[in-house]
């Protein structure tokens, strides 16, 4: 198997290196391609160390991780407890995989604000053939101005990750790649090639209602649905509504813009889901994202129910279209699920395993998740963002 995966709840880093070292696939571990990593802040005060150990133990060619305020391995999700989790991944040659490490900035330039440190593999645009993955700082990287960036200069490019958690206030946060260890920006790294890498999103929420056509938008705020103000819209799907579902949208509005607006109807799964809030005094709804005169929208209920079918629908999904069953996987959930979301604890992750089958994997709990849906990037909340690699 090219890739491998283990983690270890020892709450010293250099005990937790020591075992998960011992549970490596020796046939990958041999200077491995590329490592994915993630530890609880409880590590934190030995980032550095633990960076040098990684290289000088494994050798890899490639290496990002973050912290985490919790991990997610083969089959579980440790929340609340001391923890790392390693990936590690080693292509055959003749698959031609190349890999490129980054260090991204956003600093001011004489040209405005902009981001240095592209990687030199997207020169000439993007090949069709791989995607990045990126571990940012929430703080200091406007993650939503660099995915507009990469859909319209790189159009098919996938984008999956998550932003790092587990820490509070600016330079708290660990990013770490080939280079070192960074408290601001964003790490990644970009695959091209034969490298079997495939992104899959699973946002949470089921559509409830009807579709309305926004008649009146203007940037995020929408005036009118359907000719009338949104206050109106939901005052009348509430009425037809069952107390459970009222009872969903008491704990937040969410609602879906539709991706496709030819398709004939529209299903779980159709939409970009953001949040939403109703304004005070002239019943306009305020959007997580823009939204403009003409779109097709659906309002959204999230709970522990929808989550879990929706993941499930997409898994399914992803088994039918693909040809190989994945041999590795890297999960960014949102660390408003697990527990916090689920009656049981390592949900996600089960899921994957049940579906999967036993696959190296290794993850943590973002504070934003990183994903494509219908073609483009866009940064998500309450979601499950996947990228699964060939076997």
């Amino acid at each position: 198997m090219p890739f491998s995966s283990a983690v270890s709840q020892k709450p010293v880093a250099a005990d937790a290196l020591a075992a998960i070292l011992t549970k490596l696939d020796s046939g990958v571990t041999d200077s491995p391609d590329l490592v994915v990593y993630f530890f609880t802040p409880d590590h934190v005060r030995h980032a550095e160390s633990l960076l040098q150990a990684i290289k000088e133990t494994l050798s890899p060619k490639h290496l990002i991780g973050c912290v985490a305020e919790s991990v997610v391995a083969t089959g579980k999700e440790i929340e609340e407890a001391p923890a790392l989790s390693l990936f590690a991944a080693k292509w055959p040659k003749e698959k031609n995989v190349t890999i490129e490490t980054f260090d991204l900035h956003y600093e001011e330039t004489s040209e405005g604000k902009t981001f240095l440190g592209w990687p030199d593999g997207l020169v000439g645009g993007f090949s069709g053939r791989g995607g990045m993955i990126l571990l940012g700082d929430q703080i200091t990287c406007p993650i939503d101005r660099f995915l507009d960036q990469v859909n319209e200069d790189f159009p098919g490019l996938p984008v999956v990750g998550g932003m790092a958690s587990g820490t509070r206030g600016p330079g708290s946060s660990r990013l770490v790649s080939d280079r070192g260890v960074f408290r601001s920006g964003a790490v990644g790294v970009l695959l091209s090639g034969d490298v079997g890498m495939h992104a899959m999103v699973s946002q949470g929420c089921r559509p409830v209602g009807h579709p309305m056509v926004v008649t009146k938008g203007e940037g995020n705020i929408i005036h009118e649905l359907g000719g009338k103000r949104p206050l109106h819209k939901l005052q009348e799907m509430w009425k037809l509504l069952p107390a459970s579902e009222q009872r969903l949208f008491e704990k937040g509005l969410h609602l879906g813009i539709v991706l496709d607006e030819f398709a004939q109807e529209f299903n779980q799964g159709d939409f970009l889901v953001r949040n939403c809030g109703l304004m005070q005094g002239n019943g306009a709804l305020v959007v997580g994202d823009k939204v403009r005169t003409g779109q097709t929208v659906q309002f959204q209920v999230r709970d522990a129910q929808s989550a879990d079918i929706d993941l499930r629908m997409a898994l399914e999904d992803y088994k039918k279209s693909r040809r190989n069953m994945p041999g590795g996987c890297l999960m960014f959930t949102c660390n408003g699920r697990g527990s916090r979301l689920f009656p049981n604890s390592s949900h996600d992750a089960q899921c994957v395993e049940m579906l999967m089958g036993r696959i190296p994997m290794a993850g943590f709990f973002a504070m934003g998740e990183l994903g494509p849906v219908g073609g483009q990037n866009f940064i998500h909340g309450f979601t499950a963002s996947l990228v699964f690699f060939d076997e």
